[in-house]
């Protein structure tokens, strides 16, 4: 389960860096797109130090759990 978690993390942050890089290329070209991957951008990234944070605390807790 916490592996799972774990996965979840890095692919929010693997969103976000996609998002960066269609910002950078699309900014010029199409700022209508661009608006909307800045918003997965602070979406994801957003959801990546939740995910983290809770993933962190589920661990403490079962840590805490098992003495």
């Amino acid at each position: 389960m916490i592996k799972i978690l774990r996965y979840t993390e890095y692919l929010y942050l693997g969103v976000f860096f996609f998002s960066l890089y269609r910002i950078f290329t699309d900014w010029n070209v199409d700022r209508q797109n661009a608006y909307l991957f800045v918003f997965f951008a602070a979406v994801s990234i957003g959801m990546f130090f939740f995910r983290r944070n809770y993933r962190k605390k589920f661990e403490q807790r079962k840590r805490d759990n098992e003495r």
